[in-house]
């Protein structure tokens, strides 16, 4: 299962709702929306489905659980948030970052430009 699908499925549950009821009620189909939070079926792209997925679950636009959503989504289809890629800055140094996940250690200067990033956010 995907981190996006199993996001979906979770907060579906914590709003007390089965898979039919929350097709019913939101006009979903049921089967794409199993194979969604199965990890079956990629998270949409459209910026207009994901807004409307986020608001029947119930997230609000600029909650950090409404972000976590749109993150997941843009990350589990291989793409960069939109707002990070709008971010000059912030990818011109992603490839510390990526040099550090895979467990090469940045140099201090590098480190340093990333705390300030981050302090700016």
């Amino acid at each position: 299962m995907g981190a996006f699908g199993q996001f979906f499925k979770d907060r579906r549950i914590a709003a007390g709702m089965t898979l039919r009821r929350f097709c019913l009620e939101n006009s979903l189909d049921p089967g794409n929306l199993s194979k969604l939070e199965r990890g079956r079926l990629a998270p949409p792209k459209s910026a207009t489905t994901l807004d409307k997925y986020a608001a029947a679950l119930g997230l609000k636009k600029g909650t950090s659980e409404y972000q976590e959503f749109l993150d997941l989504a843009a990350l589990e289809a291989g793409m960069i948030p939109p707002d990070v890629k709008d971010d000059a800055e912030l990818l011109e140094n992603l490839p510390v970052f990526f040099r550090t996940a895979r467990g090469r250690r940045p140099s201090e200067e590098e480190v340093e430009r990333l705390i300030e990033i981050i302090r700016r956010a």
